[in-house]
């Protein structure tokens, strides 16, 4: 009897768990060293069909540029694999001889993997490597607008890995894309940890799945030109970052403010750099072109060129044009440039100055909490200033895309990025297999509780509570305090 896709679907997912369990047993039990040839291999074989791959992603999803894509893939296995190669992720990370404690680390068990469509091949290249560093398997469960090239990627990685000396199964994906089978994989009691990057829909989805998840929220990020920022510079770093990939990358500009005591300068550079400033006549006709009513992007715009979005739009631009740019007035539903856009467009504000700035970095945040911002500024204290934001990387005098994923900056090359507690992330630095790790203390008694602190003295210590409660009217004697103290002392006994 032949199955339906949905019921297919979900048996899959039941069979891929199971054999992730099985490949988890067999990967812990391999040396550290073992690991380390099974990762570089795995690089290695990203970096021979990163342009394969990323030719795939393009022609299957419509989204972005080739040579962007070629880059990413790179960034998601040699750069990575440059990174993790000696972190250690499993035996003993610390002992501590004065505190007589040993932490350990162990893998957290099989993981599943959701993809995006905007970073298919390089996102699940990116996971596979970092959770196998970490000695666990992992099951994806693909977008399906980039269902062929995520199988491509995740079956280049798996064969990597195979011929390295990796088990069977340490990389899986589901065949077919669909909530049955996404679902019955989140749900499976196989799985111990998610690792989620797509919609918000999808992150949802994960952290309701009653395990731990790893889920990023939506980037919004404003970039700040500061009236002492080398403009030229700036302006160089962000129009490269906008165009990089047109946009697929979350920690991208979404938005631009300048100072009135720069703002000819910025708006001359940018026109000089490949700019186009709309009227608001051509503004309300490109939000008509790029949003689905509202602030919601349009599946067909997502990382389009701005002259594609132009001529749709019915605008006529030099064919120079990189990046269309729109004022924005305010922020909120009036204003739907002030919101996410995956594409080449920009809003543009100009402030008074750096508290205006300040001010209005935090609302534009709002609808990309927790995620990323930048700052162009040659004064140090002033970009201290922005450490007060609500996002987890403040940039400065970078670009977003390059910068927020680390290819840039200090920070982790990743391809996850977490926005903390603010943002709803149980995360907030760039993931990494350090993520993907339990860890366990073994520890030594090194303390008496019996000769730490009697009752009496803990009694002695705190007489002057009494006085202080009946200061503040509150009604409790001192034998009612040492009662209460003598109580919690036997109680710990």
């Amino acid at each position: 009897m032949e199955l339906d896709k949905d019921l297919a679907a979900i048996q899959e997912a039941r069979d891929m768990a199971a054999k992730a369990a099985v490949a988890a047993q067999e990967l812990y039990k391999m040396s550290d060293e073992q690991i380390d040839a099974i990762t570089k291999a795995m690089a290695e074989a990203g970096e021979i069909h990163a342009r394969e791959l990323a030719e795939m992603a393009h022609e299957e999803t419509k989204y972005g540029k080739v040579e962007d894509k070629v880059y990413k893939n790179h960034m998601a296995t040699g750069m990575l694999y440059d990174n993790i190669k000696d972190m250690k992720c499993s035996g003993i990370l610390e002992e501590d001889e004065v505190n007589k404690t040993v932490t350990m680390a162990y893998p957290v068990g099989p993981i599943m993997g959701i993809t995006p469509t905007t970073n298919p091949t390089s996102t699940v290249m990116f996971k596979s490597i970092i959770a196998v560093k970490a000695k666990n398997p992992i099951v994806f469960s693909p977008h399906p607008r980039a269902l062929q090239s995520s199988l491509r990627a995740a079956e280049i990685m798996m064969d990597a890995a195979k011929k390295a000396g990796a088990p069977d199964n340490v990389v899986q994906m589901l065949s077919v894309a669909s909530m049955e089978g996404s679902n019955a994989l989140m749900h499976d009691n196989h799985i111990k940890l998610i690792i989620a990057t797509g919609g918000p829909g999808m992150v949802r989805a994960a952290y309701s799945a009653g395990k731990p998840a790893i889920g990023v929220g939506a980037g919004n990020s404003p970039t700040y030109i500061e009236k002492t920022a080398n403009v030229k510079e700036a302006v160089h770093q962000l129009m490269v970052s906008k165009t990089f990939d047109n946009s697929t990358v979350c920690a991208t500009e979404q938005s631009v403010i300048c100072e009135k005591s720069n703002e000819a300068e910025v708006i001359a550079e940018m026109k000089a750099q490949g700019a186009y400033f709309m009227s608001e006549e051509e503004t309300k006709k490109v939000c008509g072109v790029i949003f689905n009513g509202g602030h919601n992007m349009s599946a067909d715009y997502v990382a389009q060129p701005a002259l594609k979005i132009a001529k749709d739009a019915g605008i006529s631009v030099p064919d120079s044009t990189l990046v269309l740019v729109g004022r924005q007035d305010g922020v909120g539903p009036a204003y739907p440039l002030s919101y996410e856009k995956l594409t080449t467009v920009l809003a543009f504000y100009t402030v008074e100055d750096w508290e205006e700035a300040c001010e209005l970095s935090k609302k534009l945040l709002q609808n990309g909490i927790g995620h990323t911002m930048n700052i162009h500024t040659e004064d140090r204290e002033m970009a201290l200033k922005f450490m007060e934001k609500p996002a987890s990387r403040i940039l400065v005098n970078t670009g977003g895309a390059m910068g927020g994923t680390g290819a840039s900056t200090g920070l982790f090359p990743s391809f996850t990025l977490g926005c903390g507690t603010v943002g709803g992330s149980s995360v907030s630095e760039n993931v990494s297999p350090m993520h993907l790790i339990n860890k366990k203390v073994l520890c030594w008694g090194i303390k008496d509780v019996d000769t730490l602190v009697s009752g009496d003295e803990i009694f002695q210590k705190y007489q002057g509570c009494q006085s202080c409660c009946e200061s503040k009217n509150v009604d409790i004697t001192a034998d009612e305090l040492k009662n209460v103290i003598d109580a919690v002392i036997q109680a710990l006994r």
